[in-house]
């Protein structure tokens, strides 16, 4: 009865505190209350500025805290589990698959067991199987098999196992995958095409309970050899986490600009904000490149998370994310850990790479409303960050869409030189903690949130429930123009803002303040094109589409 009436009061306190927190923020905008402004209001800084200022810092401070938390001494342990790496693949690129299987022979944990499931039986996914065997020894060393169906199909092509039960034939299959998988250390399953999720769900029930913890990882990603140990030392460390990520990095990311932005965006998005996360045990997202799981508690969510339902409909994207929310829903931590590290393939195509963003963005929103049911059972940092995040781009739209059609160019001026400001301030703190100074060229990715990703969001709130992949397999690429759709409307929004304002200044000539700061504002913002944009082209444009020096850490000799 108390563990029950604990239950509900944190329930009520956490409820109360989300409440709080985004009647705080709302109240800072909608009443723009300011500390400080200039005579004519021209510059300002007011209380909802104060509060996403407080924001950065705390979250800053937070991961740099946990960074240091890890370069810690570790404790001696005797780490004698078994633990089994299982690969997710679909239509992948050959070179990518072979650099994949090549660094996870290379992996410095004894008795590693790997499982690589390919997404698909036909006779053209068998190149995957051919190299599987290639990179791991061969039919004597490594198992495979071609399954006809999977677990939830029997191969049959009417979309599932017949009625009236299981057939004899889908069981035996399914009971010899299962043999092959934990007989063999290193096994290879084709199956009918079900999505990535069916792919997972194939390699954690194959498995069982035969090993004490599950690692996944993608085709197109090559693992640093301490990356399962690393991983394994958290896990090892205290009971209560559940999951652990490592640091994903680009490994293409010198084939273009957009992937390019993606390094500095994903290094970010690890080294700060995960860090922070973890600083209070709720990673809200174990990456699917690399990742590990405490397989006791994976068994028992395995079936749930599988059957994901959103709206009447089954969820076909955004596994890792539920994965980790499945975690947290037991009151376990999510952790994360820099000294685990991976490079993987992004969309180096500015349309592949959107629908990519609108894809992990439908997953966020929709597993933001899962994750709100557990945010009484951890820090209310989570809940905290949780309403932050996931209101910020609601505030942002209303704020750009006030600002360009107030009738002001200062107006307009001082927004762009403010998400400027910002981002250099982040890249600032990001060069200092990372130790590098190519992370400066992070400010150049608030301009692609601006006009790419943030109509994205919306779009991708709007069209939730719509499934599908949302990227191609990397094999034959796949250009869908429907992400182009909403950045297309949302330039069309500015713009009618910019004209509406030119038109609005010219009924009435500039005051001399006014032209004065137009004339300084705009000389600070193209110069800061200018020198961002010379430092591209001397430091990064020169490495472009050169494929030997994209492999630079140790672990991608593979």
């Amino acid at each position: 009865m108390p563990s029950r009436c604990r239950n509900v009061l944190n329930i009520i306190v956490t409820t109360l505190f989300a409440a709080v927190v985004l009647f705080t923020i709302l109240l800072a905008y909608v009443t723009g209350y300011q500390f400080i402004h200039t005579e004519q209001h021209h510059l300002s800084f007011g209380l909802y500025g104060a509060f996403l200022s407080l924001h950065l810092f705390l979250q800053s401070l937070f991961a740099f805290l946990e960074h240091r938390r890890m370069r810690g001494p570790a404790q001696p342990q005797h780490l004698r589990r078994s633990v089994a790496l299982c690969v997710a693949a679909y239509q992948e690129d050959p070179d990518y698959l072979r650099k994949c299987l090549r660094s996870i022979r290379r992996i410095s944990f004894p008795g590693l067991r790997v499982v690589l499931v390919v997404d698909g039986n036909r006779p053209e996914d068998r190149y995957m199987m051919d190299i599987f065997q290639e990179v791991m020894g061969g039919a004597d060393q490594a198992g495979s098999m071609v399954w006809k169906g999977n677990y939830h199909s029997d191969g049959s092509g009417e979309g599932g196992v017949r009625r009236g039960g299981t057939s004899t034939v889908h069981m035996e299959e399914a009971a010899r995958v299962a043999r092959l998988v934990r007989g063999c250390r290193y096994s290879c399953i084709m199956q009918e095409w079900g999505g990535k999720r069916e792919v997972m769900y194939t390699a954690f029930k194959a498995l069982g309970d035969s090993v004490d913890y599950v690692q996944v990882c993608d085709s197109d990603t090559v693992l640093d050899p301490a990356c399962t140990i690393e991983m394994l030392k958290i896990l090892e460390e205290d009971p209560m986490v559940g999951g652990v990520g490592g640091d994903v990095q680009i490994l293409n990311k010198y084939d273009s600009w957009i992937s390019f932005l993606s390094s500095v965006r994903y290094w970010m998005a690890f080294n700060i904000e995960r860090a922070c996360q973890s600083y209070f045990g709720c990673v809200q997202c174990i990456s699917g490149p690399l990742g590990m799981y405490r397989n006791s508690l994976l068994q028992r969510f395995m079936e749930p998370w599988y059957h994901q339902t959103f709206l009447g409909s089954k969820c076909s994207f955004g596994d890792d994310r539920h994965l980790t929310n499945r975690v947290l829903s037991f009151g376990f931590k999510t952790k994360f850990t820099a000294r685990s590290q991976c490079q993987t393939e992004t969309p180096t195509q500015y349309l592949r790479w959107l629908n990519q963003q609108t894809r992990w963005s439908k997953s966020y929103f929709r597993e933001w409303l899962y994750n709100a049911l557990w945010f009484h059972k951890h820090s209310l940092w989570m809940t905290y960050e949780s309403v932050v995040t996931g209101f910020f781009p609601f505030f942002l739209v209303a704020t750009v869409i006030h600002l360009f059609y107030r009738g002001r160019l200062w107006n307009i001026l001082l927004f762009l030189l403010t998400v400027q400001l910002v981002g250099m301030v982040k890249a600032t703190y990001a060069c200092f903690l990372r130790g590098s100074l190519v992370m400066i060229f992070m400010s150049l990715y608030s301009l692609l949130y601006m006009t790419s990703l943030l109509p994205a969001k919306i779009f991708a709130l709007l069209t939730i429930n719509k499934g599908g992949w949302g990227t191609s397999g990397r094999r034959k690429i796949v250009v869908n123009f429907i992400g182009a759709v909403p950045v297309a409307v949302w330039v069309l929004v500015l713009l009618g803002g910019v004209v509406y304002t030119v038109y609005c200044e010219t009924q009435e000539p500039f005051s001399e303040t006014e032209k004065a700061l137009l004339i300084a504002g705009t000389i600070l913002y193209a110069c800061y094109w200018l020198i961002l944009l010379v430092l591209y082209l001397a430091i990064v444009a020169k490495r472009c589409n050169k494929r030997e020096e994209q492999y630079h850490l140790p672990y991608a000799e593979a």
